[in-house]
């Protein structure tokens, strides 16, 4: 069975960090793309990074600079690091694997998804 599974959500207070994991089983995923999605409350799920299989990767504007994606193939596993984290952050995060992914924020281009981890920034 292949899935993902994120781990890492919680509370925090606004300009604090976290670091967000997401372990895949089933399948190698160093040659995918990894991404991370979030939805907050009332929101539709928006992208936030990804990570090609080549290492190259990128960033919604919105955490550019705060956010950083990593992965370790060996482990299976793509990491998000989040520094100063914003009340704006509070969101439900999502990690997203893909074979073939040509438009990160495109949600379709993935093909496996994880359930989901609550993060919550308090103001």
């Amino acid at each position: 069975q292949v899935q993902l599974v994120e781990h890492g959500g919680g509370l925090v207070q606004a300009g604090t960090s976290l670091r967000l994991s997401c372990a895949g089983s089933g399948r190698t995923f160093s040659g995918y793309a990894m991404g991370w999605f979030r939805q907050g409350p009332g929101k539709e799920r928006e992208f936030v990074a990804i990570s090609r299989s080549t290492g190259l990767t990128s960033y919604a504007d919105s955490v550019k600079g705060r956010f950083t994606i990593s992965r370790d193939n060996a482990q299976n596993t793509v990491y998000l690091q989040m520094n100063s984290l914003k009340a704006e952050d509070t969101a439900v995060y999502y990690c997203a694997a893909g074979a073939h992914v040509y438009s990160p924020w495109r949600r379709n281009d993935y093909d496996v998804w994880g359930q989901g981890t609550q993060v919550t920034v308090s103001s």
